[in-house]
């Protein structure tokens, strides 16, 4: 059984059949999938079937509010080859995003900085990595926030997902800098 993550105000726990409502209702939203990479989901037929796909993989989390569970967004770690950038099994990247009525809070700071964690302590990675689309100014400041340090830019490179063009900037932390951070204070495991 996949673990369930908890931090301050969030559970990451595997997704369920039954978040497929809760999904389309935030996955549906052009202001969401677009700047990370996907296609707004189609209808509630259309997420439930990613839940069984996409969302199946292990270390992919339903970023829950403790108060209802309820799927408010997603954080994963992809370890290896299996990552968009084709890492040796001892790294990962992660990958993130939450519903619009949730930007601006925290929530998924607090949820990378918890996967960080996990990837270091339970998984064992030596180095984590990240991307963000050039103008997705949300998704640079989650990981400037959770200590990530800018490490390439890929331009022009076509994106399948979407079927365009984009430039991809790579962020990257290792287990030595997050736990020198942590001594130092400069790397936060709190939100």
């Amino acid at each position: 059984m996949p673990n369930t993550l908890k931090t301050d105000r969030l559970i990451l726990r595997p997704w369920q059949e039954t978040d497929a409502g809760d999904l389309y209702e935030y996955a549906k939203s052009p202001e969401v999938g677009p700047v990370a990479g996907w296609p707004p989901h189609t209808s509630v037929e259309n997420s439930r079937e990613i839940i069984g796909t996409v969302f199946a993989e292990d270390n992919v989390y339903a970023v829950c509010l403790k108060e209802d569970n309820r799927a408010i967004g997603c954080a994963a770690i992809t370890i290896g080859e299996k990552s968009n950038l084709n890492l040796p099994e001892t790294e990962g990247e992660i990958g993130y995003w939450i519903g619009v009525p949730f930007w601006g809070q925290g929530l998924i700071p607090e949820a990378v900085r918890e996967l960080i964690r996990y990837g270091f302590e339970e998984l064992n990675l030596k180095k984590l990595w990240c991307g963000y689309f050039e103008g997705n100014n949300k998704s640079r400041r989650v990981q400037e926030k959770c200590g990530f340090r800018y490490h390439h830019t890929n331009r022009d490179m076509h994106w399948e997902l979407m079927d365009d063009i984009r430039t991809e900037h790579v962020t990257c932390l290792t287990k030595e800098d997050w736990q020198s951070g942590i001594l130092e204070g400069t790397v936060s495991t709190k939100p």
